[in-house]
């Protein structure tokens, strides 16, 4: 928006961060600029800056942290170096902010009302009655159903995408010119990430609001932003139009990042699949008529599918839609309330104790968060070879020889072994969990949501290895997914999971291009970078 002045205007900002082992440098020479109702997104992997970058434009950055170089100007006049007092008079006033985790910024013990309506009182807008009625207004504006009970409730009792309403009613309290929105869809399942952004470019159109957006997600900012800006390690290392960037990108890192993200080439991938699921070949897994109910709860509703050897099935399907159980299930943690799994000639609903802990030979789980799913004490080395220890009566140089052996497989040097998880990236540690799983030579790997903590190259990555994995060694897959793009990716055939139930199976081709359940329909529907697949992004003209 050439001859207007920026709402937010940043200009070869540096910021370091004082630390044990001296000065880190976080952000080097970044500028960038939004516009009156204009997007801006920041785009890139953990680590690349774009958080410290929006802490910066918004007096947040912690105590550790200071701006060593550059500028950051709200609507033409300096504020770098302002006092925490002035910044206090800025936020919420002029700025809005939208966090991350909306588990984690919503104040347990005080009601939505009272987060909600925090920047009001504290900028001494209206008395507790005026208040209340002006948040109730917010809320409803936002889409939260029964505004004036949710007004009394407390986090723990809404959901993640109502909680993340909450906070854009919170950010948007003031009427403020700027929002800086820094991953505020990350945590949540693609239909309510999608009408989380629908809802941020209402009111960004509405109200004439800009937003700095804050992402990992290149698919995402290709239908939502006007201007892209893409970090790697500190420094942009490409910027501008939204459709130049993501139809002609001058950098390697950002053609990496566009070739990585699933998103943005799901619409051919599908015919990729090298493997012809056959009707008629020997399965592996067998799930029938699978119900698994918790008290009064039935979390699993009768599903039934079949593994073919040697192929990925896909579980896929929003927060609570009993994929993660169905999981544990097939994996002998939960046994089945009514039903059958039978993997091989085992039937794991009727095996006893010892046989279902003799199962982990033939099954293993690969879980969601590779750092909390291994021991932060041992080594490498102790954590890939405990599944020996428990099963084998190995020597200690031939468990050393296996470890060594699947640290190879799973491409990570061998001298990894004598690290300990706190040393290793997210993506090795993924890496260590999944050589864990292969060490006893397993049938089937289930695998729940193993990739989705992962930036997109990391993902990428992993996939890769699995696909390679699955060639050389003849695995079967359960992939538990809420990400379409993925499990188009890498599966063959699919489950869609709703409530509990099964509303779709079948081969993965088939349910993405004839889905037959409207459910269905919607989660393709709000799979990311539509507006890139069909070559309709936003020009920011």
């Amino acid at each position: 928006m050439a001859g207007t002045t920026p709402l937010l205007e940043v200009t070869d900002l540096v910021v370091s961060y004082a630390s044990s082992r001296g000065e880190v440098n976080a952000v080097n020479g970044v500028s960038l600029q939004v516009h009156p109702g204009e997007i801006t997104a920041i785009v890139g992997e953990s680590g690349s800056g774009k958080s410290t970058t929006a802490q910066a434009a918004i007096g947040l950055l912690p105590r550790n942290a200071s701006i060593d170089a550059g500028e950051v100007r709200i609507d033409g006049g300096s504020v770098t170096g302002f006092s925490e007092r002035q910044w206090r008079q800025l936020r919420g006033k002029r700025i809005g902010l939208i966090p991350q985790d909306p588990n984690n910024s919503l104040n347990p013990v005080k009601t939505i009302g009272e987060s909600v309506g925090e920047g009001l009182a504290i900028h001494g807008r209206g008395d507790r009655a005026a208040r209340r009625t002006r948040v109730i207004e917010l809320l409803e504006r936002v889409g939260i159903d029964n505004p004036e009970k949710r007004h009394d409730q407390y986090p723990h009792e809404l959901s993640g995408g109502m909680k993340q309403r909450a906070l854009i009613a919170a950010a948007v309290a003031l009427e403020p010119e700027l929002i800086i929105a820094d991953e505020p869809t990350s945590a949540l399942d693609v239909t309510v990430q999608k009408v989380i952004l629908d809802l941020l470019d209402e009111m960004r159109a509405e109200l004439g609001i800009g937003i700095l957006f804050i992402t990992h997600d290149l698919a995402v900012a290709g239908d939502r932003a006007d201007h892209i800006v893409v970090m790697e390690r500190g420094t942009v290392r490409e910027s501008g139009i939204a459709a130049s960037v993501l139809t002609d990108p001058q950098d390697a890192y950002t053609r990496q990042l566009l070739a990585d993200a699933p998103s943005l080439t799901t619409a051919t991938l599908a015919g990729d699949r090298r493997r012809e699921v056959d009707g008629e070949a020997e399965p592996l897994l067998v799930v029938d008529s699978v119900t698994q109910r918790f008290g009064d709860f039935t979390a699993v509703d009768d599903v039934s599918f079949t593994v073919p050897r040697g192929t990925t099935h896909a579980i896929v399907g929003e927060s609570g839609s009993g994929k993660t159980t169905l999981g544990r299930s097939i994996a002998a943690f939960n046994k089945p309330t009514a039903g059958s799994i039978r993997i091989g000639v085992t039937e794991i609903t009727t095996a006893d104790a010892k046989a279902r802990r003799e199962l982990r030979r033939d099954v293993q789980l690969v879980y969601q968060n590779p750092y909390s799913s291994l021991n932060p004490r041992q080594t490498i080395g102790q954590i890939i070879a405990e599944p020996l220890r428990n099963f084998s009566r190995l020597t200690r140089g031939e468990v050393n020889a296996q470890v060594n052996r699947h640290l190879d497989l799973v491409a990570l040097d061998q001298a990894v072994a004598d690290r300990r998880p706190a040393e290793l990236s997210g993506g090795q540690r993924q890496r260590v969990a999944i050589a864990r799983a292969l060490i006893l030579k397993p049938e089937l790997v289930v695998l729940d949501e193993a990739v989705s903590a992962l930036d997109v190259t990391v993902q990428a990555q992993i996939l890769r290895l699995l696909d390679e994995l699955q060639t050389e060694l003849g695995l079967t897959y359960v992939f538990i997914s809420h990400d379409l793009a993925v499990v188009r990716q890498i599966s063959d055939t699919v489950s869609v999971m709703s409530a509990g139930r099964q509303v779709e199976y079948g081969a993965t081709a088939d349910v993405f291009e004839n889905p037959e359940s409207e459910f269905t329909r919607n989660l393709i529907d709000a799979i990311p970078g539509r507006s890139y697949r069909g070559g309709d992004l936003n020009l920011g003209l």
